[in-house]
């Protein structure tokens, strides 16, 4: 019971250090930039809060947030901006289901967000999902055989042209062969596969917090994706994934051209994300 009991205060304490150290770094941010500062010791709730992996996915909606603002918690850059009226949130976790439930749990606790969701990219499994469709999830699975099922509002239930709502697959390593996906679609029947959404999604249930995922296709299931892409999402830095990627390039020239397709694909998948994102989802 004692072990428990210290546990839950610790828990409770290192909660407390990440709030403290995100109302500093707002109130420190929005002394430099004007508006009015907020109380001590007091954040308000934002509507939305976006947890994503990666910069290259994130970049979308950060260029459409109004008045953002940057400030620092338990290690992470967090933006905050308007969009549409409504107050927003996002964090980048890097890649991975650790990475994604420790971003996740900051996030909440330094902006109390109404909302939390998984956002990014995604790699199609289903063969009807083309490059930059948008999948709703409406139930998550986990390679390690987990599952969860999301309750969708009305906005988000609804038929539109290039969105699709189904089971979202979260795995531990990229998937990149076309035979690969094709064996994960026929397995679990999941739309798409990504590797972060399941793990957000288990620190909302903890905490209590309601939970969506939404993902732009970056890669459909009869694309290959370059054999480095894994050697660049291990990466923890920008520095890091440009040393690595100026070394697949070294090693295969020819990597040069699949790199350069793969970041021109992934940076329309955002914009077309964050449009929709801002559309729809920030005023369900």
């Amino acid at each position: 019971m004692y072990r428990t009991l210290l546990k839950s205060w610790l828990q409770n304490a290192a909660a407390r250090k990440v709030r403290e150290e995100v109302y500093r770094a707002a109130k420190d941010k929005f002394a430099e930039t004007g508006p009015e500062n907020p109380p001590e010791n007091e954040c308000k709730p934002c509507q939305l809060g976006v947890v994503f992996a990666l910069e290259i996915e994130s970049g979308g909606l950060e260029d459409i947030l109004d008045g953002a603002v940057v400030t620092q918690g338990g290690g992470f850059d967090i933006r905050e901006g308007g969009l549409d009226g409504r107050r927003v949130a996002l964090i980048r976790s890097e890649a991975g289901r650790k990475n994604a439930a420790r971003a996740t749990e900051i996030l909440i606790q330094g902006h109390r967000p109404r909302r939390v969701v998984s956002a990014g990219l995604a790699g199609g499994l289903s063969p009807e999902l083309r490059r930059n469709d948008i999948i709703v999830a409406d139930r998550l699975l986990s390679i390690d055989g987990g599952e969860r099922l999301i309750s969708l509002p009305p906005a988000l239930s609804e038929a539109r042209s290039g969105v699709h709502r189904g089971a979202l697959l979260t795995v531990d390593r990229p998937v990149r062969l076309p035979d690969d996906k094709k064996r994960l679609f026929e397995q679990y029947g999941a739309l798409a596969v990504d590797m972060e959404t399941f793990a957000v999604a288990e620190v909302c249930c903890r905490l209590d917090v309601p939970f969506l995922s939404v993902r732009a296709i970056n890669d459909a299931a009869s694309d290959a994706l370059p054999r480095d892409v894994e050697r660049l999402l291990e990466q923890k830095s920008g520095a890091a994934r440009l040393g690595a990627a100026l070394g697949a390039v070294w090693r295969r020239p020819a990597s040069a051209k699949d790199m350069y397709r793969l970041r021109e694909n992934a940076l329309v998948a955002s914009d077309r994300l964050a449009k929709y994102i801002a559309e729809t989802v920030v005023n369900t």
